[in-house]
């Protein structure tokens, strides 16, 4: 099997449920290895996400470990099933590995929750307002890399209108509504765009207004991605030095209260539709 020094976020979860796995069997890894007629620095590479692991010894490893439940297995079959490179690649060596390792998750989420509270969810942006975003950064980032983020981030739109579309529900706070990121012809135009793509039938979007007071998780944008199974849900954390990625057990169940809450206290979504277009006529 090839090696790959840096293992994408996708090969890191793959090695991560199979060591979970391994560990729910009882198993060491000198065991493990024997079974497969490996090393034990093989197995430990393949846990890492360094060493790839065929769709069919993902099912080797499954039948090992004793794992009965079929639709996870399935789904770690899926994961390892990297043949399709994925539109992403062709970014791969001009923009950091965790954009495009949002891009990949994006992708192959059943269901995408977004929780912001400062400017708007990624695949709802237009590429003035995401231009805005990425001149704002310190240090500062070169025309031709800013203009390459854009491009990504324009990209990933395709999530929501392919013929396979994601459901996608945007909590949005009344803050990130107001951020005039580019100045007020951008905002308008921003806001004008995330009203139209709100008519999308696969497309909720939620406003927290100001008078909602104190929320969970207030002050870091939040992105969480449903797997085809619930154990491989995936939470996304943006911070200064790039996206950061979670799936520990708790997390996810942490975060799930999180986007629970929004829901229950976001205003509807023909009201949020109108208190958009209230802020778009002030600008």
């Amino acid at each position: 099997m090839p090696t790959r020094a840096t293992p994408t976020e996708r090969q890191k979860r793959l090695g991560a449920e199979l060591r979970k796995m391994r560990l729910a069997a009882g198993r060491t890894t000198e065991c493990a290895a024997g079974l497969l007629g490996l090393d034990r620095t093989k197995v430990s590479n393949m846990e890492l996400g360094i060493r790839s692991t065929s769709p069919e010894r993902v099912r080797v490893l499954a039948s090992n470990y004793d794992c009965s439940d079929q639709r996870y297995v399935d789904a770690l079959v899926e994961l390892a099933n990297s043949r399709t490179r994925g539109w992403w690649e062709q970014f791969r060596g001009s923009l950091p590995q965790g954009l495009l390792d949002v891009a990949e998750l994006e992708w192959h989420a059943t269901r995408l929750r977004s929780e912001q509270t400062v400017h708007l969810p990624g695949p709802l942006q237009v590429g003035t307002y995401a231009r805005a975003i990425f001149d704002a950064a310190l240090p500062p980032l070169s025309r031709s890399e800013v203009e390459l983020r854009v491009i990504l981030r324009l990209h990933r739109q395709q999530i929501l209108e392919r013929d396979n579309p994601v459901d996608y529900v945007a909590y949005i706070h009344e803050s990130a509504l107001r951020m005039q990121f580019g100045g007020r012809a951008v905002a308008r135009e921003q806001l004008r765009h995330l009203c139209e793509v709100s008519e999308l039938v696969n497309v909720e979007v939620r406003v927290l207004p100001v008078e909602a007071g104190a929320f969970p998780g207030a002050g870091h944008a939040v992105l969480y991605a449903e797997g085809t199974v619930p154990q491989l849900g995936t939470v996304q954390l943006d911070s200064a030095h790039g996206p950061e990625f979670t799936h520990a057990d708790a997390q996810l169940a942490k975060y799930r209260e999180h986007m629970d809450w929004m829901h229950a206290h976001t205003l509807g979504m023909r009201e949020s539709r109108d208190f958009i277009h209230h802020i778009v006529r002030q600008l």
